[in-house]
């Protein structure tokens, strides 16, 4: 599954599809199927107009980001899980620094929570997530980062295994259930929320949903956008991708329905 799942990514993001498309263009000329080559080269320019100079991936990630809503700081947090994604872990196995890439603020959240709330735990779950698996996860990362701020290592719990957010959810649930905690924030991107709690409910995990990194303003609307295409494509690819982790957990049965909120 998790191979499939993977595999499944590569050949299904937007750019992928289009260059596939375009592969067809040429088969249909060299065989002389005009109507074929014209409907794919056409397909193929839309999709990537679409991706390059439309808001159409930071719209679509609006929806997932306002899902769940931010609540107030609580008077007080016991413990808070972090779902990794956000260290460069190829970067980081190889230079042993502490790199992140653009959901930092998963991290960032997490230490603000960590130094307000100095008697809580803190659960970082995430290991290699590549196909070839020979890299440090975020949970190896976090062992560094954390104590590096003053917060003390016998308040880091890590689950260095989980390759995918169900593993997440799974390995998560022993680790809460070996060490009694429960009602612990859920700590990840806010367009990543809705199916992180769609598969925690469906492993009848308690869990307070706490968005962060968010990628757009709330304010978004489609339109044409020729002022950032390369931010337009990779924030349309992030978008698709979480679709397809929706729609693939509901068919799975690995979450408890299609769009949680």
């Amino acid at each position: 599954m998790f191979v499939l799942s993977k595999l499944a990514w590569v050949f299904g993001q937007p750019l992928s599809v289009a260059f596939f498309l375009v592969f067809l263009t040429l088969v249909a000329i060299i065989l002389r199927r005009r109507a074929l080559s014209l409907g794919c080269s056409a397909l193929a320019t839309a999709i990537l107009f679409v991706a390059f100079f439309t808001s159409a991936g930071n719209f679509l990630m609006e929806g997932l980001e306002n899902r769940f809503p931010k609540p107030s700081d609580p008077p007080d947090v016991k413990c808070m899980i972090v779902l990794g994604g956000a260290f460069e872990n190829e970067v980081n196995t190889v230079r042993h620094g502490i790199e992140f890439n653009a959901g930092a603020d998963r991290f960032i959240e997490a230490l603000r929570l960590a130094r307000k709330y100095p008697a809580s735990k803190i659960l970082i779950s995430g290991g290699d997530g590549s196909l070839s698996g020979v890299y440090e996860g975020d949970a190896a990362a976090a062992d560094r980062f954390f104590p590096m701020f003053g917060v003390p290592a016998d308040r880091l719990i890590s689950e260095k295994t989980s390759r995918t957010t169900f593993e997440n959810a799974i390995n998560t649930k022993q680790f809460l259930a070996d060490n009694g905690l429960t009602g612990c924030l859920l700590i990840t991107s806010g367009y990543h929320m809705p199916r992180s709690v769609g598969i925690f409910r469906k492993l009848s995990i308690d869990i307070i949903p706490w968005p962060t990194d968010y990628r757009t303003d709330g304010q978004v609307r489609f339109a044409l956008d020729f002022t950032q295409p390369s931010l337009n494509v990779q924030n349309l690819s992030t978008t698709v991708r979480e679709w397809f982790g929706l729609v693939g957990y509901y068919l799975a049965g690995r979450t408890s329905e299609l769009y949680p909120r």
